[in-house]
């Protein structure tokens, strides 16, 4: 059909959500409610319902005779959507898909089952929207109208093999970032989508039977030989469709905790799905840096113990997933090359440590140890830690020594002054001025201190294993000695204002010092999130230091309990 000589006009009237202007228009119109207003084939019912007008929506299908309600199924835009595709996106027109059903019920195998150009049903498209209420009055009218295998098969998953969890994954997008939005009204409706699409999953695993198909787990082998679908010579698709996923897997793989925790509840089986690359969870998990799901598979011990083992079809263990991390589409950019390499290794250690002892050495079908895929792939992040870590090291030198100049200098100019006779200091025996002394040395010696770090810092060869403690724990000590430095510089101008107020001094040097702790706040609270960051090196160390004296603990506290020997009788 082509455009109607009131098109403009109507496609006006439904925009401007003018309902009575609409049905006038419609009256007069040979074909109606089913009127093109739109070069993209939209009808009016389509507008309507795409504008979530409900009344208009409601009224517009009484105005359809009965003879012409074929037409209404047959009604599709240029991507194929009925109208009844169109009400599917949105909860608001639950009413109206009912009596659009009811009033074609004849027809209404036909409008349900209707695909558009991406073989998507209406319920297929509501599952797309997150509409969890459309969702379930349009599965109730399958059910009415379709029985058995049947209805699983075509409304539960496309002709590509995909079904509808791989949709609500997807559309969902479950992960934190949804905190990232400044303002409150955004996040305010991301986490009301989120909860909507979260309920609509949970639903959907339910019925979901895709547990049951999943590809051949590989054994881990010793060596890189591998099976004729591993060969090196075979061209790895340039990109990864998600039809090559399970929900399990694509829900790993986008970050969506609570679909994993939810399928693994209803189908625990569902643990062992391997994608067509031959990876598992704990793979995909790992490459895509989901830690959250990595800890909660840690949790699940007998799964673990299988798991751990399993390599892909390229013959990479989990460790080997630590190196060949997916490249990520949101970038941190707030953290520095150096703590970016630092977590990497320290999730290698984990891995490592939850994986069995021979994987270390274990080569995959390009020959190469985890290790040196995980040096060849962090090759370029050493050199940009590499370059970030001199010039904060050279830059934060330089702030040190002005302090160090600052705080000797300060050592010769007393405040109060000396005695011309003796040299000695006229506010010697003031409580404030042996705190200023106290003060004035330890900034001077942190100061200092610093600078020997520093320095080591940048003659440090830079190795690769350097990043996972050397360099940052040099560095988080040469931070805590300049903040110290500047604490106690801080302390020593605070001595000095009261000493001068108590000695009634000038107030224009009064209001110099006053005036010099601001610099010195800014630069201090200008490092934190910095130092904060680095704190996570201390923690590591702590840990370490914990896991060797435990053994001593576990001892002692078990010749605590142990019972006490009875003497022998004399």
């Amino acid at each position: 059909m082509a455009l109607s000589a009131n098109c403009t006009e109507l496609y006006n009237a439904v925009m401007e959500g003018n309902e009575n202007k609409v049905i006038e228009l419609c009256r007069k119109c040979p074909e109606g409610p089913l009127s093109i207003i739109t070069i993209h084939k939209d009808t009016v019912l389509h507008m309507a319902a795409y504008t979530e007008q409900a009344d208009l929506v409601h009224h517009l299908i009484d105005a359809l005779p009965d003879d012409r309600l074929s037409e209404m199924v047959k009604a599709v835009n240029n991507v194929g959507n009925t109208i009844l595709h169109e009400a599917a996106t949105s909860n608001k027109l639950v009413e109206a898909a009912r009596e659009m059903l009811s009033r074609a019920a004849e027809l209404a195998p036909s409008l349900l089952s209707k695909q558009n150009e991406y073989y998507e049903t209406a319920l297929f498209r509501a599952v797309r929207y997150g509409k969890s209420t459309m969702f379930k009055f349009l599965d109730g009218e399958i059910k009415k109208n379709f029985t058995g295998e049947e209805a699983q098969e075509k409304f539960y998953r496309k002709e590509d093999k995909t079904n509808m969890l791989h949709v609500a994954t997807i559309a969902a997008h479950f992960d934190s970032s949804i905190w990232r939005f400044p303002w409150w009204e955004a996040v305010r409706k991301e986490v009301k989508r989120y909860d909507s699409a979260l309920k609509l999953a949970k639903l959907l695993i339910e019925k979901d039977t895709s547990w049951k198909d999943t590809g051949d787990l590989v054994e881990d082998r010793i060596g890189g030989e591998a099976s004729s679908s591993s060969d090196p010579s075979h061209k790895e698709k340039s990109s990864e469709s998600n039809k090559n996923y399970t929900p399990l897997l694509l829900a790993t793989k986008h970050g969506s905790i609570e679909i994993v925790r939810e399928i693994l509840k209803i189908y625990p089986q569902a643990v062992e799905h391997v994608d067509d690359k031959g990876r598992t969870i704990l793979h995909l998990a790992i490459k895509y840096r989901q830690l959250e799901i990595l800890d909660m598979m840690e949790e699940k011990i007998i799964s673990m113990k299988r798991l751990v083992r399993k390599c892909d079809k390229k013959n990479n263990s989990i460790l080997h997933m630590v190196g060949l991390k997916a490249k990520s589409g949101w970038i941190d950019d707030t953290r520095s090359p150096a703590l970016q390499l630092q977590e990497e290794w320290l999730l290698f250690e984990r891995v490592q440590n939850i994986c069995s002892v021979h994987f270390f050495r274990h080569i995959n079908i390009n020959g190469r140890t985890a290790e040196q895929v995980f040096a060849n792939k962090n090759n370029k992040l050493r050199r940009e830690a590499k370059e970030w870590l001199k010039r904060t090291a050279e830059n934060s030198s330089i702030v040190a020594v002005l302090i160090a100049t600052v705080a000797f200098a300060a050592a010769y100019t007393v405040p109060g002054g000396s005695d011309q006779n003796t040299g000695a200091p006229i506010l010697l025996n003031q409580t404030f001025f042996i705190i200023f002394t106290i003060t004035d040395v330890l900034s001077l010696t942190f100061a200092l201190t610093s600078v020997i770090i520093f320095l080591s810092i940048l003659t440090s060869p830079f190795r690769l294993i350097d990043f996972k403690q050397s360099l940052p724990q040099k560095l988080m000590l040469g931070f805590t000695c300049l903040i110290f430095s500047v604490s106690m510089m801080m302390l020593a101008f605070a001595a000095t204002i009261i000493l001068v107020i108590h000695n009634k001094g000038e107030w224009t040097k009064v209001a110099l010092y006053t005036a010099a702790f601001l610099p010195v706040c800014v630069f201090a609270f200008s490092y934190l999130p910095l130092y904060s960051s680095l704190l996570r090196t201390l923690k590591y160390s702590l840990n370490k230091i914990v896991a060797i004296f435990s053994p001593f603990n576990n001892f002692f506290k078990s010749c605590k309990s142990r019972p006490a020997i009875p003497s022998s009788p004399a």
